[in-house]
């Protein structure tokens, strides 16, 4: 049976379990939540989530979603902890199983997500991903808020940081996030 995720692309964690389930090369359905609708606040879905947020991820009799009531980074991070435990023989390694050092690696930059750019900007001088020369789950977490972030006025906080950029431009270009990032889109008015 594969792992069904609901929630909608163009939202920022459920794109990002999106792209987890991608780079780990795993079969999922994604079930649209229409939020403008009200869904997530029916009984069908507030069986899944109780606390009507997305995304929510099912995989046979588990069912996973986070205690907050207004954040979705936990529901998404849970998630993709989970995807990339479960399925750590295949894709790719998001948590450096077979190295101590790198996997600790991983999971300080995953606390340090709200770090400044310049911070970054001086890490990725001396490696290729924040957590190392290695794609992992430390980069994967940013990618769907960078994605957005670019489309602003502000996209010169990383364009103006060379290695970040460079950076950015690795992890916006993997196959997964590709895939991922052609579903978020918002409708533009006419």
């Amino acid at each position: 049976m594969a792992l069904k995720l609901y929630g909608l692309p163009i939202s920022i964690c459920t794109s990002r379990a999106m792209v987890c389930l991608h780079e780990k090369g795993v079969d999922f359905e994604l079930v649209p939540v229409n939020l403008f609708g009200g869904e997530h606040k029916q009984p069908p879905f507030l069986a899944k989530n109780p606390f009507a947020k997305i995304p929510v991820l099912e995989d046979g009799d588990l069912t996973l979603f986070g205690l907050t009531a207004f954040l979705c980074a936990t529901e998404s991070r849970a998630i993709t902890s989970y995807i990339a435990e479960k399925f750590k023989e295949t894709g790719t390694d998001l948590i450096r199983h077979q190295n101590l050092n790198e996997a600790a690696s991983v999971k300080v930059w995953l606390e340090k997500l709200e770090k400044v750019l310049d911070v970054y900007e001086s890490k990725l001088s001396s490696t290729k991903y924040l957590a190392g020369d290695f794609f992992s789950l430390a980069d994967l977490h940013h990618h769907a808020y960078t994605h957005f972030l670019m489309k602003t006025p502000w996209a010169s906080l990383i364009n103006d940081r060379p290695h970040v950029k460079a950076w950015w431009e690795d992890i916006s270009s993997r196959p997964a996030t590709k895939k991922v990032a052609e579903g978020m889109t918002i409708a533009e008015k006419k």
